[in-house]
């Protein structure tokens, strides 16, 4: 299964049709919007995991508009992990 990030979406779109973008080159299997946790809304990126047709849809779409908005569409890299403890935000600002 390959997956692929989609960036500069329009606020307004939501995970059908991204899934029925994608879904004209090959088997879509799962849709994702990152969302801003604090309103919901969406922020503007996306998760598509395509078990077919991934190489197709990356070279279609990348650049492609929607909404009025150019769309980057590339293979998704895989999450950092860092394994390093969290420093809480109120550590942070006086760390030196």
């Amino acid at each position: 299964m390959a997956k692929i990030y989609v960036g500069n979406l329009p606020r307004t779109v939501t995970e059908n049709q991204i899934g029925e973008l994608f879904s004209e080159f090959g088997v879509v299997d799962r849709v994702r919007l990152v969302t801003a946790s604090d309103t919901g809304r969406s922020r503007g990126s996306g998760f598509v995991a395509m078990s077919s047709g991934a190489g197709q849809a990356i070279a279609a779409l990348d650049r492609s508009r929607m909404a009025g908005r150019r769309l980057q569409v590339r293979p998704a890299l895989p999450a950092m992990r860092s394994g390093l403890p969290r420093i809480p935000k109120r550590a942070r600002r006086y760390r030196s």
